[in-house]
């Protein structure tokens, strides 16, 4: 009897900590999703499609540049390839937590790719280093977040004919605002805050010098290779 009773203030409680630790992410996928919502309606695709697309692709960045090229009328192949070129992305970050989850079936390996995202991927990769690799806890972070974007959609797609344009209401700045979230969750020491620091200006500056298509990238690379730099030297230093 002791023990059927602490069964479910555990299954509680470890639920109650994934929703706490996903909350920035649904702050942030529920607008974003559901501007998605509003672009896909508005770009001619079926409201049948868009909620599938973020059942089966959940890619917020994925899906937008889909949504975009959809309304270009840009054929299937450009935009299945698109896609998958944004998404290769996610090559770099399952090699990150690979070594953390090589004890797991091979079933349970792919529920987990199939919902990682950017997002959840910052989250996981402090957990799992701190040594939080309960599955039901990843497995309900993962759910939750996966709910969040589907919910925003199909809220967007039920309010497409009353929104013309997502800008004036501040919805296309909500994944810009859930990044700067995580980020600072994420920074804990001066060297990644430095690092941080770099990469905004970098990328600014590049973007402002005409690099529209990969400043985010190209200073993602270069601020990290530079924070790898710092800590090396440091760590010779130190010892």
């Amino acid at each position: 009897m002791h023990e059927q009773s602490v069964r479910p203030a555990s299954a509680t409680s470890g639920l109650g900590a994934a929703f706490q630790q996903t909350l920035p992410i649904i702050l942030g996928y529920v607008p974003v999703g559901f501007a998605y919502g509003v672009l896909a309606q508005k770009s001619g695709l079926s409201g049948i499609n868009t909620v599938l697309m973020s059942i089966l692709v959940f890619a917020g960045s994925g899906q937008l540049i889909a949504v975009g090229l959809f309304a270009a009328l840009a054929n299937p192949l450009t935009i299945i390839m698109t896609t998958f070129i944004v998404n290769l992305r996610h090559l770099l970050m399952s090699a990150a937590l690979a070594p953390y989850l090589n004890s797991w079936s091979k079933t349970r390996l792919a529920l987990f790719a199939a919902q990682m995202t950017d997002e959840t991927f910052a989250l996981h990769v402090g957990r799992f280093a701190k040594g939080q690799l309960g599955q039901r806890q990843t497995f309900g972070i993962n759910v939750i977040a996966h709910s969040a974007w589907v919910g925003g959609t199909v809220l967007g797609l039920a309010a497409s004919t009353l929104i013309t344009d997502i800008k004036p209401i501040g919805l296309d700045y909500a994944l810009a605002a859930m990044f700067i979230a995580l980020l600072i969750g994420q920074s804990k020491s001066r060297l990644h805050v430095l690092v941080g620091i770099v990469a905004g200006v970098l990328s600014t500056v590049l973007l402002q010098a005409g690099l529209t298509q990969a400043h985010v990238l190209t200073a993602t690379i270069i601020s990290a290779t530079f924070g790898l730099g710092v800590y090396v030297w440091t760590s010779k230093r130190s010892s």
